[in-house]
């Protein structure tokens, strides 16, 4: 297990770099975050309408049963969201694996991609949103037991769906082949996929640990100052940096699904990725 998280680290760092050399990748998640906010103001205001009213009739002491529209409506929302992400992070991934192949890429050219693969996205997008749907509906309904089942089947299809997108961005396959061949590419390198993952999540928990803490400093002094301007300005400056924090990760993280696909699919991941490091880290499932 620590061998699996130290060669874990050591494929972040080599993320690290792909993305030092190539500094636009930073613009998917920034697009990203910039729609999928977008999408959540549009679908802000019913939910405020309903969630107003279940209130209400709470308040009344009466049981508040959810409608078939409501779920309608989380389906076009998850569906919504889901795309977006799907679509900038499959293009996010195209612009990645071009580097990695040592070729020439661009962000326009990364946006091409994802546009020529965009009925697969958008059918990938309608699988991810219908499982969303079904699992939290399911966590309404059960215990505390049962919502921990329910966690565990959601942390296996994020698993199971962790090469997806990297399939989509290099072959032209509809969206239930992606998620095939994603489950196929992991039963070939069980158990990194998953500790990478973990090992992306920690070290930037850790790195965000590390600064909210003078962050949080700075506001609570910026606070008994009694200035509104200068709180103002250290919570701006607290949001910015755990928002640059939030796209580098998402960048990095993109990176090593694009790594993790090449190396499983090709034999070598590219763009200094250590082969030594990879053979040791991507082995059969005996």
């Amino acid at each position: 297990m620590v061998g699996k998280f130290a060669r874990s680290w050591a494929l972040l760092q080599a993320s690290a770099e792909v993305l030092r050399s190539d500094r636009s990748l930073l613009m998917f998640p920034v697009l990203s975050g910039i729609c999928t906010v977008l999408v959540a103001i549009t679908f802000l205001a019913p939910v405020g309408i309903e969630v107003a009213a279940d209130e209400r009739i709470r308040a009344l002491g009466e049981a508040h049963h959810l409608s078939p529209l409501h779920y309608v409506f989380m389906f076009l929302f998850y569906l919504a969201q889901y795309t977006v992400i799907i679509f900038f992070n499959t293009a996010l991934a195209s612009v990645a694996s071009a580097r990695l192949r040592g070729d020439e890429a661009s962000v326009s050219d990364g946006l091409a991609v994802a546009r020529s693969r965009f009925g697969s996205i958008l059918g990938y997008a309608v699988i991810a949103a219908t499982v969303g749907l079904l699992l939290r509906s399911l966590q309404e309904r059960l215990g505390w037991i049962g919502r921990l089942v329910v966690g565990m089947i959601g942390l296996a299809w994020t698993v199971a769906t962790y090469l997806v997108v990297p399939v989509l961005a290099n072959e032209e396959v509809g969206p239930v082949e992606a998620v095939q061949r994603s489950v196929d590419m992991l039963k070939r390198s069980w158990g990194e996929n998953l500790i990478g993952n973990v090992g992306i999540n920690f070290a930037f928990g850790v790195i965000t640990f590390a600064v909210m803490i003078p962050l949080a400093l700075i506001v609570v002094g910026a606070a008994s100052t009694h200035s509104a301007a200068l709180t103002v300005t250290a919570v701006a400056v607290a949001v910015i940096g755990i928002a640059l924090l939030a796209i580098a990760q998402s960048c990095l993280q993109g990176i090593y699904a694009v790594a993790l696909y090449r190396y499983v699919d090709e034999g070598e991941a590219g763009g200094g990725f250590d082969q030594e490091t990879l053979q040791q880290a991507f082995r059969s499932k005996s």
